[in-house]
């Protein structure tokens, strides 16, 4: 069995590399073993990788040799040609079968995923009819330390994976979820009152005067209307 202390610190490139040799295995076996430059195509293809990277034939070198070091690889000729190839040997080394296996590598090749994605995108190298045995399967790589579950993010309906060959990635701790501050509308200003106006008497009692002109033009429309209506006979 593996020792705890290699497979946790994988680095990228390493990690990189077993996933590439896991998948090729079964996805393109008329190749595998891969020689040293294929290696470093399937490491670097930008399909089903995350993240896509750029490695030079020495990073896939150094990288496949550690592994070698670990027991998860080791160096092997091809068919038909004695140029160095190489293959995985995750089987012995960590105790896995082929199911285990694909999810593993889609983990390593992909970082964190939900059980459907990892359905959909472990088919190629063994297909997992429902969710259920995905959950099976990764339920094996946890009770072997080799991968746990995430907490959900805000907002997400499904459980994401991770494998740890690197060590932990992402905080299990749910991160606490702030809540938006809504600025509150300012206090309605209320509308000012309309000026009061005071009346005030004239001293020299020029109101008492305007009000008896008044009440006689009053008197004096009343006189007319009485005579207007004797005229049209509405008496």
């Amino acid at each position: 069995m593996l020792a705890r202390v290699h497979f946790s610190e994988l680095t990228p490139p390493e990690q990189r590399v077993l996933g590439c040799l896991i998948e090729k295995r079964w996805t393109t076996p008329d190749q595998y073993p891969l020689s040293l430059n294929a290696l470093r195509l399937a490491c670097n293809q930008s399909t089903n990788r995350d993240p896509v990277t750029d490695y030079d034939e020495a990073t896939v070198r150094d990288a496949v040799q550690r592994l070698s070091k670990y027991g998860l690889t080791r160096l092997a000729s091809g068919h038909s040609s004695r140029a160095i190839k190489f293959r995985h040997l995750a089987e012995e080394a960590l105790g896995l079968g082929r199911e285990e296996l694909a999810v593993l590598a889609v983990l390593l090749l992909r970082g964190p995923q939900t059980p459907g994605e990892l359905k959909g995108r472990s088919e190629r190298m063994a297909p997992l009819p429902t969710l259920g045995d995905v959950d099976r399967v990764l339920s094996a790589l946890i009770e072997r330390g080799y991968a746990r579950r995430l907490e959900r993010r805000p907002g997400q309906k499904e459980d994401r994976f991770e494998h740890l060959f690197g060590g932990l990635g992402e905080p299990v701790q749910p991160q606490a979820v702030v809540a938006p501050v809504v600025a509150q509308p300012p206090p309605p200003t209320p509308s000012p009152l309309p000026p009061v106006r005071v009346v005030e008497p004239s001293p020299d009692g020029e109101l008492a005067v305007r009000v008896e002109a008044l009440e006689g033009e009053v008197a004096a429309l009343r006189a007319q209307m009485a005579q207007l209506r004797e005229a049209l006979g509405d008496v």
